[in-house]
């Protein structure tokens, strides 16, 4: 089993930065592919960011894609969403998933996640 533990959310304003992390224990962190997603109030969870397990491979949704970059540190057991050009429509709790399979954009192929951190971005 994994545990992940996120980390950097908070308030900013259009068109700042904030870098989340995602800290894991438990099992070997570098078998399990890892993502990134977020869920506004009212809407269903959705796909932001992928990373495969040795850190080179990544996907992006096309609503972050260019402003957002994913990337993780397998020797400090960590993953981290760097976030910039930050919108309004950004605003949302911020997950970060562990998972078996890669190359998945679905949640419902992640098996281990997160409590999540508040990204709020003010107009």
């Amino acid at each position: 089993q994994v545990q992940l533990v996120e980390s950097g959310g908070g308030l900013v304003q259009t068109g700042g930065s904030l870098r989340l992390s995602c800290a894991a224990s438990g099992r070997t962190f570098s078998n399990y592919h890892m993502a990134w997603f977020r869920q506004a109030p009212g809407k269903e969870r959705e796909f932001v960011a992928y990373i495969e397990r040795g850190g080179v491979g990544t996907m992006y949704a096309p609503s972050v894609n260019g402003r957002f970059t994913i990337f993780r540190d397998n020797a400090k057991n960590m993953m981290f969403l760097q976030m910039k050009s930050l919108k309004p429509e950004d605003t949302a709790v911020y997950y970060c998933a562990a998972a078996w399979v890669g190359g998945s954009t679905d949640s419902r192929a992640y098996v281990y996640w997160g409590q999540g951190t508040q990204v709020t971005v003010s107009s």
